[in-house]
């Protein structure tokens, strides 16, 4: 090999190895100072901007940022407290809590698993498929698929062993009493909150204070790691009612076979305590199963006892017999010319279902006479009315402790004309509730005093208003008794072995702005046994069809199977040695 040769191979080695490019001339590449010093200046600004980051990150943010860390790792679970329950006056059970669970589910997770064990979750939770794929088809992490699932339900879903799938503790209402006691009792929805009766308006006292703990969960929400009791639950009260669940299945018995037997449209009876203003019983028809409430309807939601108002027409002639032998005007042997039944007031005719040329204030009662009540009324002031129908309660606001009760209507009295304040006598162009109307017949009962209404059981007697004397309330107590009797217009009340007394009533509903000749509601009042009150009660039938249709011929007979039943369900010791009830062919019946 040529020495030529030689030294290009060498300088090919050297280049192998590694000569810088930039011994080449032809290579070389020179940068400014400028450039370098900026790039290192770039590094050292970004190298100080993480630094001042970390250390406001570690020092400034740390509380931040382990409350962004525990958001996403810690949950607070809410520990629901039992709702306290609710009892009769004797401590029977009306409404209790029992455990269930919500199934909740991550929708991502849970669509994971095999279609089967989907079709089987759905099968479980009585759903259709098709509506469970539904909710999980979600952008949402949590989603219920079902509330107040039942404890041998949730076994079974658990055996199923889901991913995504986990359940929550929750309690769900149960009520012994069914339908017989549900517009009293009330429910409660979904969320354990009171929405109608007792349940509602006692919510506070029953819910209780719910409590909570801290946990850890994994992605599936599992829990990891329990980091203990955050707030004790504080459980929710007891509740006993005055309410007595015989009388109350008595009543609502009573109701129910009557609106049946008159064809009616619904119904309600109250029963009351004399001496203590208790609720003993308060029953309406149609009702409703609280338990299983997917087909409840208006009609029966309707607590009518307290929230449907009426004409009182006939139940209100004692009253005004009342005012007039407190004002000394009457008493109860003034004899009436009541005109064969007819009286003209500013034009407009006043008629008797029964005429008759003569009778006294006691045969007014009895054979509830429309002329006579008029020509009482005429000796008073209307002033002195409308103050009675206040201390009574009729057209105010009422403090019965119960949601949704009425007021009713009663119009101030300078506003009354003549023919109004007639018809007003007997109980035309004024509106109230049959809860109203019966607590107003306490007065006749308890000697002219009126105490106030109780839903809750009482301790001890309240101190009642005086609004009429004593004797006043003797002497209407007398003719309550008549109307009672064959002779009067509530024959069909009579009771074998009591003395009872009370009225019928019979008022037109209004239709479309008019009273209507075909649709009214029959209702009766009374008090039982006469000798020493102690129920006061009241029933009401509601468009009844069919040939009877008055008070006397539907409430009257339904008041008298109600209180023959409460009084011996009672253990009231009978007064009276009558046990053959005598009705005659053609029983007198009230005026509309």
């Amino acid at each position: 090999m040529s020495r030529g040769a030689m030294k290009a191979g060498g300088a090919r080695v050297a280049a192998s190895k590694g000569v810088a490019f930039s011994k080449s001339p032809v290579l070389a590449v020179r940068l400014p100072d400028w450039r370098s010093r900026l790039v290192l200046f770039v590094l050292f600004a970004a190298f100080a901007v993480l630094g001042i980051r970390a250390l406001w990150l570690q020092g400034m943010s740390t509380q931040f940022l382990q409350k962004q860390g525990k958001s996403r790792y810690e949950r607070t679970l809410e520990l629901p407290a039992t709702r306290g329950r609710i009892l009769d006056r004797n401590g029977a059970v009306l409404a209790s809590s029992l455990p269930v669970k919500a199934v909740w589910a991550i929708p991502e997770d849970l669509l994971k698993n095999p279609p089967e064990k989907i079709s089987a979750l759905a099968r479980l939770l009585e759903m259709p498929e098709a509506d469970l794929r539904k909710k999980l088809d979600s952008d949402r992490t949590f989603v219920y698929l079902k509330r107040q699932v039942e404890m041998p339900v949730i076994e079974q879903i658990e055996k199923l062993k889901l991913d995504g799938l986990d359940t929550r503790k929750e309690y769900k209402r149960f009520y012994p009493q069914g339908e017989v006691m549900t517009h009293l009792v009330g429910f409660t929805n979904v969320e354990d909150k009171g929405q109608e009766g007792m349940e509602l308006f006692h919510q506070k006292t029953l819910m209780g204070v719910p409590g909570s703990r801290r946990v850890i969960k994994d992605r599936l929400g599992h829990i990891a790691e329990d980091l203990g009791m955050f707030r004790e639950p504080h459980q929710g009260k007891d509740l006993t009612l005055s309410v007595d669940s015989k009388l109350q299945y008595i009543a609502f018995t009573s109701v129910k076979n009557a609106v049946e037997k008159f064809n009616a449209q619904a119904g309600g009876a109250v029963v009351l305590d004399v001496h203590t203003g208790e609720v003993l019983a308060m029953a309406n028809y149609p009702t409703y199963n609280p338990n299983d409430r997917s087909k409840l309807t208006g009609a029966q939601l309707r607590n009518r006892v307290i929230t449907d108002t009426f004409e009182p027409g006939s139940t209100l002639k004692p009253v005004t017999v009342a005012l007039g032998l407190e004002k000394k005007k009457i008493t109860p042997d003034t004899v009436f010319d009541v005109s064969g039944g007819r009286i003209t007031v500013t034009g407009r005719t006043i008629r008797d279902m029964h005429p008759k040329d003569h009778l006294t204030v006691g045969g007014i009662i009895q054979k509830s006479s429309n002329v006579g009540t008029v020509k009482i009324a005429q000796l008073l002031e209307p002033q002195d009315m409308w103050e009675l129908y206040t201390k009574l309660g009729y057209g105010q606001a009422p403090r019965f402790g119960f949601p949704g009760a009425v007021a009713g209507r009663v119009r101030p009295w300078k506003s009354w004309k003549p023919i109004e304040y007639a018809n007003m006598s007997f109980g035309h162009g004024l509106s109230v509730s049959l809860l109203q109307l019966a607590r107003s017949y306490m007065v006749f009962a308890r000697d002219g005093d009126i105490i106030p209404l109780s839903f809750l059981k009482v301790e001890e007697e309240p101190v009642g208003q005086q609004v009429i004397s004593p004797k006043t309330a003797a002497q209407v107590r007398t003719m309550l008794e008549s109307v009672v009797g064959p002779e009067g217009t509530a024959s069909k009340a009579q009771v074998a072995g009591y003395r009872v007394g009370g009225k019928t009533g019979t008022a037109e509903k209004i239709v479309n702005g008019r009273y209507s000749k075909t649709d009214n509601i029959g209702y009766f009042v009374g008090i039982a046994p006469m000798s020493k009150p102690r129920f006061v009660i009241a029933v009401m039938i509601d468009n009844p069809r069919g040939a009877l249709r008055t008070g006397g011929s539907v409430a009257a007979p339904t008041a008298a199977d109600l209180g023959s039943n409460a009084l011996r369900a009672a253990n009231v010791p009978p007064d009276s040695s009558v046990t053959d009830i005598i009705i005659p062919e053609n029983p007198l019946e009230e005026s509309m």
